[in-house]
């Protein structure tokens, strides 16, 4: 599925929706944009923060999940990928 971008925005929602935060955005904003998604149909969210070195994990049916070092990240269903949050943040470092 690929999003259709108008003027007005993205036609409907991805599946998926991957978030880094930054220093200069608000958490709550960008916390605020994924549960905009999964309300309107994506399945999965990750909010990554490189600061706290952790990924908040949101899923439309529960609360959302915190996960740290060696935690393996959830994927959508038919991805065949194992990751977990410290090989997320090997490949974020600054070089």
């Amino acid at each position: 599925m690929i999003a259709v971008i108008s003027s007005s925005g993205i036609e409907f929602p991805p599946p998926w929706v991957i978030e880094i935060l930054s220093p200069a955005q608000s958490q709550t904003k960008v916390t605020g944009n994924i549960l905009h998604c999964l309300r309107n149909g994506t399945q999965l969210g990750w909010l990554i923060d490189p600061s706290e070195r952790s990924i908040l994990v949101y899923h439309r049916d529960r609360l959302p999940d915190l996960l740290t070092g060696a935690d393996v990240l959830p994927v959508l269903e038919g991805i065949n990928l194992i990751l977990s949050v410290d090989e997320v943040f090997s490949w974020l470092k600054r070089r």
